[in-house]
């Protein structure tokens, strides 16, 4: 099964539509699924896996609220970062508290040169740029140049939907 051709079973369906929302915040929450749909959490578990693999599913990850823990200013840290060390760097600067995420870009020469993304938290945009400070450090002469780019409103986020028939 692939993501152009693949063929979803009722219970893929019926997956998708109890998880669409998000899983539940609580401490087995596969298992929680799976009292819904009649089945184990082993099963969920792995089915999600499998729908996963098969590019149906992109990811299965926590996404936390930043706003509601406290956390107001997000900045979006733009690196300029030696092709020859970028994937190295990167997995450090994504290791870094109050890195949510990390990843590596291709450029867009002459208007965009940074080639390394770090979202930033922060209680305030002084947090944000303190950290920016430590990604620098941390990148040391590897980095060519930054610029921390701040969030000016909140995108709601949202999981696998799927399209009703009609």
């Amino acid at each position: 099964m692939n993501q152009a051709g693949a063929t979803l079973t009722d219970f893929d369906r019926e997956l998708i539509a109890a998880t669409q929302a998000g899983l539940p915040l609580v401490p087995r929450p596969y298992d929680s699924v799976a009292a819904l749909l009649g089945t184990t959490g082993e099963r969920v578990r792995q089915r999600l896996a499998e729908l996963q693999q098969a590019g149906v599913v992109r990811r299965v990850a926590a996404v936390p609220n930043h706003y509601r823990l406290g956390y107001v200013a997000n900045g979006m840290s733009v690196w300029d970062v030696d092709d020859a060390r970028v994937d190295e760097l990167g997995e450090q600067v994504g290791q870094l508290p109050g890195v949510s995420h990390c990843y590596r870009r291709p450029r867009d020469l002459p208007l965009w040169p940074y080639n390394l993304f770090a979202m930033l938290h922060g209680h305030n945009r002084a947090d944000v740029l303190t950290q920016a400070e430590r990604v620098a450090d941390l990148l040391g002469p590897a980095c060519r140049a930054h610029d921390v780019l701040f969030s000016s409103a909140i995108l709601k986020k949202t999981g696998l939907r799927l399209r009703q028939a009609g």
